[in-house]
């Protein structure tokens, strides 16, 4: 749920919720936040991630503002285990946070401030390990918007870590549920159970798929049709297909990560082109899937089996794909099928032609994240000692992670590597970079992802990079 406040709807919100929740009281420990599920919205123990969330900008709730470029807003987290209703968990000086990474750094001013408790559940995977991990409920790993989650009303207020001062939030809101998706004409939603996921979890799994129907799919029921397979992120629905005409009164915005304005417009357009191209007639007929298949790591799994997420290539591959087939009448043979993506869809559609080889007749791979460790975004896993710093004769230069239009760095991997672990530790943020480390690592000692680098110091394992070397590299 997104709220757009306006100055009115601010101060108004700011008023009732200081008199509501934002209970303050000095403290002799400096700046401390108490984060309380209450029991009505939580009767029983909880295990999870609990987050204060601080925002100067008051266009937007402060989950909605957190990410790692350079206008996110302030987080902390703190992981709690058994937290009991009405039992307050304290947020402090200790809390590790992005971008400030404690709560004594912290700029004295007028903040809005917020807590969401991100959900833990317990799973006994069947290689014996037992950990504590976020399920996706429909949401693509999204902390800020999962079904259940926990949440407090923003409260604007003044807060100085030179004065002593406690902060007691109650998170009484509940994140809504995720509308099901609704059928149409062409787009059609599967979601089955795996019972190699199933097994693997400990608990029932299921993997889904968008599936985009050939023009005449109905009108001639003898037909079989080869299968394109699209890799990418959590799918919301089909892509860059849209029935509709573009809405000719839909005010333009403007994309960020392109420079480009009014991109939601050009979007639209390209959309209906595409649906005028797929029902016309010079068109070879065919099925397309989107895959959908989050997992507790992140907003996909790769499409590969990997120690730390289970068998998810073989259920795609060996469950999914052959039930879209028989359901939707397609040509089930390798010839008939291929796989495309871009970036880190174009790795999953190479990976799965090269892990699947007589299943596909080839791929269109594009932009693909790191498929030869020597260049892992900008390191060299095997012979560089630091994922965060260049180390020269007398001086260290950190390691650009993001930059934007201008080629301007506006992360570096340390900063995307904080930002991941300020939402989550033992690789639990939903992030890239964790996710990576879930895929291509083996299981630690402590059941969660060996890690291959050390996210404090950035110092790397070089031990850890060999097995991804072996195995995915």
């Amino acid at each position: 749920m997104n709220i757009r406040w306006g100055a009115a709807a601010v101060m108004a919100a700011a008023a009732i919720a200081m008199s509501a929740q934002a209970d303050t009281k000095p403290t002799a420990n400096g700046l401390t936040f108490t984060l309380t599920l209450p029991k009505a919205q939580q009767p029983a123990p909880a295990d999870g991630r609990m987050l204060l969330l601080l925002s100067t900008d008051g266009s937007d709730e402060p989950r909605n503002q957190i990410n790692h470029d350079l206008k996110t807003q302030i987080v902390f987290g703190v992981n709690v285990d058994g937290l009991k209703p009405d039992t307050p968990a304290v947020v402090d000086a200790g809390a590790f946070g992005w971008p400030i990474q404690s709560l004594t750094k912290l700029q004295p001013g007028d903040y809005f401030v917020q807590g969401v408790f991100n959900r833990y559940e317990t799973f006994h995977r069947s290689d014996g390990t037992v950990v504590k991990l976020h399920p996706d409920r429909g949401e693509g790993q999204q902390w800020f918007k999962t079904p259940g989650n926990l949440y407090s009303k923003p409260v604007k207020m003044h807060l100085d870590p030179a004065q002593p001062q406690t902060v007691a939030l109650t998170l009484d809101q509940v994140m809504p549920p995720i509308p099901p998706k609704k059928d149409t004409d062409y787009v059609r939603h599967v979601m089955i159970r795996s019972e190699l996921l199933s097994k693997f979890w400990g608990r029932p799994v299921e993997i889904g798929a968008h599936v985009l129907l050939p023009f005449g799919f109905d009108s001639h029921p003898n037909a079989h049709y080869p299968l394109m397979v699209f890799h990418g992120h959590f799918p919301d629905d089909i892509s860059e297909f849209r029935p509709e005409p573009p809405d000719p009164n839909l005010k333009p915005d403007f994309s960020e990560r392109f420079h480009i304005p009014g991109y939601n417009r050009i979007m639209q357009d390209e959309d209906h082109k595409s649906y005028e191209t797929w029902i016309g007639p010079g068109l070879p007929r065919f099925i397309v899937i989107e895959i959908e298949h989050a997992n507790p790591y992140y907003d996909d799994s790769y499409a590969v089996n990997s120690a730390n997420l289970g068998p998810y290539g073989d259920a795609i591959n060996h469950e999914l794909i052959p039930y879209i087939e028989k359901k939707f009448r397609g040509i089930g043979q390798g010839w008939a099928r291929f796989t495309y993506g871009g970036s880190t869809g174009g790795w999953e559609a190479l990976a799965t032609q090269v892990f699947y080889p007589d299943d596909y007749n080839g791929t269109f791979a594009a932009c693909p994240d790191p498929i030869d460790f020597r260049q892992y975004t900008v390191v060299n896993l095997y012979d560089d000692a630091n994922e965060y710093i260049l180390q020269g004769a007398h001086r260290t230069v950190e390691r650009p992670g993001f930059r934007n239009y201008l080629g301007e760095i506006t992360a570096t991997q340390r900063d995307m590597n904080y930002y991941e672990l300020a939402l989550g530790d033992h690789g639990r943020s939903g992030e890239q970079f964790d996710i990576w480390q879930a895929v291509y690592s083996p299981v630690g000692a402590d059941g969660y992802p060996q890690p291959i680098f050390d996210k404090q110091t950035g110092k790397i394992d070089h031990q850890t990079a060999e097995y991804w070397r072996e195995h995915y590299d």
